[in-house]
């Protein structure tokens, strides 16, 4: 069998097509060519030379019961991770309220043939539903848990708790001291790599988690205790937007809607839904090098990029981008 590590005059020919480029780019003065030539040729060296540890299909904010083809979506969505087994999926929130209309949903997210996860969203517990009841109807391990896959260790948390004596309107958006505690509990018992699932972003102050600056500050005195980068990643959705924020060595990535994006006009805002359903892959290599491969897709008709001049959020984007990662 041929390969180019064994033939020298192939190697020789990638060298040589490789500096034409770079020779041709510096004479048409392109740096950002010259930059986006060598990025890319090494991301794809680490990624192509190293073994997966563990490959998770991720979506989020469905809405089932605010839209009309929620069940269209997540079948798209079941049948690709069916097609693709990867080593469990997990929802990030904003799925379903527990009614009885919603059985088939749950019929078509139970088709998958490996292990899958919930996290608890605001709107899930809509029309005065507990948190006990979603965990209930979703067959959930709890409203809040962890569990270990693969040389790797994965919290879910549930940011929708309302502290004792609360009686502001608008939904819940915090995790009461006995969850942060347990948390706590949870991330200094183990001494492998982390990975965490919360539904509100704990990186967005605009309707993220209250307690997010506090739980970030958690975060890094438990890596600093622990002597490595245990907390690698957290992820969210809640707030429909495609971002990655990295805060003292741990990354922070909100995965967009498979349904919708939501835009800001003057006053209110408005719902954009996307044609396609969007949803990711994220694969942990042996390097710790983690690769976001997300879904692409275009606005159904609605013009989600007209925000207000002054709105300061993220941009609304249909898609959820592609991202390499050393942690």
């Amino acid at each position: 069998m041929y390969s180019k590590k064994n033939r020298p005059e192939l190697q020789l020919t990638d060298m040589k097509r490789r500096n034409f480029l770079i020779s041709t780019l510096i004479g048409t003065g392109s740096l950002s060519g010259i930059q986006n030539l060598y990025a890319k040729t090494e991301a794809s060296a680490t990624l192509s030379s190293k073994k997966t540890l563990v490959r998770i299909g991720i979506c989020t904010d469905l809405h089932q019961d605010l839209i009309k083809d929620g069940e269209k979506r997540l079948h798209s969505f079941i049948t690709e991770m069916n097609q693709s087994k990867p080593d469990f999926i997990i929802q990030m929130g904003d799925f379903c309220v527990p009614k009885e209309k919603n059985k088939n949903l749950m019929e078509i997210w139970n088709q998958f043939t490996g292990p899958k996860y919930h996290v608890i969203g605001n709107h899930d517990t809509d029309g005065g539903f507990t948190h006990d009841q979603v965990v209930d109807f979703w067959s959930a391990k709890g409203k809040y848990y962890s569990f270990d896959h693969n040389g790797y260790h994965f919290v879910v948390l549930n940011g929708n708790e309302r502290p004792d004596g609360d009686t502001s309107k608008g939904y819940p958006r915090s995790m009461n001291p006995a969850q942060t505690k347990w948390m706590k509990q949870d991330l200094e018992g183990t001494n492998l790599p982390t990975i965490v699932f919360c539904h509100q972003g704990i990186d967005n102050d605009q309707d993220g988690l209250k307690e997010g600056a506090l739980t970030r500050l958690i975060f890094e005195r438990i890596n600093k205790k622990a002597g490595f980068n245990k907390i690698q990643f957290v992820f969210s959705g809640h707030h429909h937007e495609d971002d990655h924020n990295v805060y003292n060595g741990i990354n922070y990535v909100q995965i967009n809607s498979i349904s919708y994006q939501f835009t800001h006009p003057v006053t209110g805002y408005d719902f954009a839904h996307t044609k396609e359903p969007l949803w990711a892959f994220l694969t942990i290599y042996t390097n710790v090098t983690a690769e976001i491969k997300g879904r692409k897709s275009e606005y159904l008709g609605q013009q989600a990029a007209q925000n207000d001049p002054d709105y300061n959020g993220y941009p609304n984007v249909p898609y959820i981008s592609d991202r390499v990662i050393k942690v």
